[in-house]
Order: structure tokens, then sequence, then C-alpha cells
């Protein structure tokens, strides 16, 4: 498979992980009370509605071309209004963690078909392979990185459901400067140092399951 062929199928694998990622988001939401990502037609594995230019294809494709150990990109947030929410910190804190929770679970899967490739000679194409592996290490990616306590990423929102009142207002007001804080970080390559325990945690747990 050439280098071009390569950079396409992991695009792909990475769309629709991010897409799934934001549908687990609605879906949550949806299933405690917030019909937001509903009503705005945001629970849909079509890609077209959850696209983001720059989070769904340039920032991945930048990574990819510039050799970066970790390729990580993210689709437009589904809306979601806590105010319907019994406990609004609560419904926040399960909504955000389960987009993580779905890579884990995509891992997962692609990881077990992966497994019946070796025993099923017929499922063991180049190709096929390929796009699983891409599967797992893209998904637990997506997972670690959405998991760092950095606003607006899933993490932060887990980290405010735990924190006092008056904490978590003053949390939030890093918000507007959270993809400068993250594109600063990864420049200087310290988002691979944060990365890199988290990714590794959650490949072990994956092993542990399997």
């Amino acid at each position: 498979m050439d280098k071009m062929a390569e950079i396409l199928l992991q695009i792909s694998v990475l769309v629709f992980s991010v897409v799934v990622h934001e549908v687990a988001h609605g879906f949550a939401a949806n299933k405690l009370g917030d019909p937001t990502a509903k009503d705005e037609g945001r629970l849909t594995l079509n890609p077209i509605p959850h696209i983001d230019p720059f989070m769904s294809v340039i920032l991945p494709l930048m990574l990819i071309f510039t050799g970066s150990p970790f390729v990580i990109g993210g689709a437009k947030p589904v809306p979601v209004n806590p105010m319907y929410f019994r406990d609004h910190k609560k419904g926040m804190m399960i909504t955000s963690l389960a987009g993580p929770a779905s890579n884990i679970l995509l891992a997962v899967i692609f990881a077990v078909i992966l497994k019946m490739t070796s025993v099923i000679p017929v499922l063991g194409s180049q190709g096929l392979v390929m796009f699983l592996s891409y599967g797992i290490l893209l998904n637990v990616m997506l997972a670690a990185f959405n998991l760092i306590p950095i606003p607006p990423l899933d993490g932060s929102k887990v980290l405010m459901g735990v924190m006092p009142d008056r904490m978590m207002y003053s949390y939030m007001k890093l918000e507007p400067y959270g993809m400068f804080i993250i594109i600063a970080l990864l420049a200087f390559g310290v988002l691979n140092m944060i990365l890199g325990p988290i990714y590794y945690t959650i490949m072990k747990l994956i092993q542990i399951i399997l």
C-alpha cells in the first residue's frame, strides 16, 4: 500500500472515530434528558454534519506529514444544554465521559476483529489489517487526548464535575484559550509527554480485557 493510500486510510478511520465520539456525547445527553443534539440532527453517523475542516482534516494531515508519533483530531462538538439534566455536574460528567468511552469500545472491537484475522485467513487482507490497526491506535489516542483536563476537552468537564463551584467557574475561564494551550503544548513536544502515559495505560487495559 502506497503512502497516499495509507494517509487516506488513516483519515477515514479518524473521521469515523471522531463522529462516533460526538454521537456518543449526544446519545448520552439525550438519555439524560437533553434533546438538543437530537433536535439538531447530530445523532447520526453521517460525517457531513460533524466535520470540522481544521480538527477533522487539516490538523491530522499536519501531524501525519510532520511525522508526529501521535495523530489526533476532532469533529464539531455536539451541542449540550446541561439545564436539562437533573444534576448538572453529574450529567455533564457522564456526557463528557461517553466520548472517550466510545473510542475505547471501538478500539476493543477493532482489536477483537484483528485477532480474528489470524484465525480466519479470508479476513487477513493487508488493507483490512491496516484499517483495524489504525483503528486501535487512533481510537486509543483520541480517548487519551480527550481525557486531558484542558478546556474544552472532555477531561476538563469531568474535572469540573468534582470541583467546588468557585474553583470550577475560575477554571472555566481558561476555555477560550484552551486550543491555543493545546497547540503550544503540541509545538513544544509537551503534549506527547502528557499523552504517552494515558495512551499506554488504556492500551494495557485493552490487553487485559482481551
